[in-house]
């Protein structure tokens, strides 16, 4: 058996068996999502949900990989624990939710950078410490900005799970292809894991992951997206490919944060019901439909990233501008679609 499979299955099964004891703790200790006007649904979730997911990716990595394979990931482990414990705790009530996007993310970010993980961008174009540090910017940026997309996208039952899940496939099909063993092989505990809280997680919800788990899935991505290299491929790929696998995410976080800065509010300090999924639902298509049709998204920006790694830089910029151009008639065509306008009350 591959290792990628074994650390799916692995993953797969510890999240779907913890998820069952995470609820009954949750459930003792007081840590339930109360429904409210911002919130879509309509009774007490127990939260927590993200703890099983948490559990399934590491006992796949301490059961998987050997010696030298776990010294690598040494900076991702400490990294993901990290948004994980501080998002855990940010649902108990117990931290400012702005400890999160300006400390607790820059923080994980840079131990990327200290394990050696960072965006090699610049660098290929610029010599010296400056394209470094460009780069090292540039990290700090990106895993801050995916992780904080990953929260904010759990807002509909078995939508942020799903959409992680679906990149996940990506990450692993691509790292496969250029012998990325380690890459795949880590993606794969990442689909293993979101795929087994699916079960308790897709519509009707029986426990949300709560921020601990969009938190550390968010990192894990942006995470992913640096480790993945694309030797064989163009210089645009390599770094367009991570983009389109995280297309549906990145898509959602665009549509808030032009939609709520129009309005004068803060993106990532004004919850509301006008993500893509609410508009999609208010449109007819219902919660299920709604979280499947960003499934969709997912599975076609990351097609789009399979076929720039087999193109040129000028086909691949090709598909990188029609995506974006999609993208954007998509953002004009939703933002006149129903939503709840919310009013500024930051962290609300």
């Amino acid at each position: 058996m591959s290792a990628g499979l074994l650390a799916f299955l692995i993953a797969a099964s510890a999240s779907l068996l913890l998820t069952v004891p995470v609820r009954a703790l949750a459930i003792r200790v007081g840590m339930v999502d109360l429904p409210g006007p911002r919130k879509v649904h309509l009774k007490p979730i127990p939260l927590l949900g993200g703890l099983a997911i948490y559990g399934g990716v590491m006992l796949a990595i301490l059961i998987v990989f050997d010696g030298p394979a776990r010294a690598q990931v040494i900076g991702i482990v400490s990294g993901s624990t990290l948004v994980a414990v501080v998002g855990f705790l940010d649902d108990r009530g117990w931290l400012h939710h702005q400890i999160k996007l300006f400390a607790a993310m820059p923080l994980a970010a840079v131990i990327l950078l200290l394990s050696g993980i960072h965006a090699q961008v610049f660098s290929l174009v610029i010599r010296g410490s400056l394209g470094y540090w460009m780069d090292a910017a540039l990290t700090i940026l990106w895993v801050v900005g995916i992780t904080a997309s990953f929260s904010i996208l759990d807002h509909m039952d078995g939508l942020c799970a799903g959409v992680a899940a679906m990149a996940s496939v990506f990450f692993t099909m691509i790292a496969y292809l250029n012998g990325q063993t380690l890459v795949a092989t880590l993606a794969a505990s990442v689909l293993g894991a979101a795929a087994g809280f699916l079960r308790w997680n897709f519509k009707p919800a029986k426990i949300f992951m709560g921020d601990g788990g969009a938190m550390f899935l968010g990192f894990l991505m942006a995470t992913l997206a640096l480790k993945l290299r694309l030797d064989h491929s163009s210089s645009l790929a390599t770094w367009l490919a991570p983009v389109l696998i995280l297309g549906a995410t990145i898509f959602d976080t665009t549509l808030v944060t032009i939609s709520r800065s129009r309005r004068g509010l803060l993106p990532f300090a004004t919850p509301g019901k006008d993500h893509s999924a609410h508009r999609l639902a208010n449109l007819g298509l219902g919660q299920r439909g709604a979280v499947l049709t960003i499934y969709l998204v997912g599975a076609l920006s990351g097609g789009a990233a399979i076929l720039v790694t087999y193109l040129s830089n000028r086909a691949a910029a090709f598909v990188g501008l029609a995506v974006v151009l999609a993208m954007l008639l998509a953002i004009a065509w939703l933002e006149r679609a129903p939503y709840e306008k919310q009013e500024h009350k930051p962290g609300a």
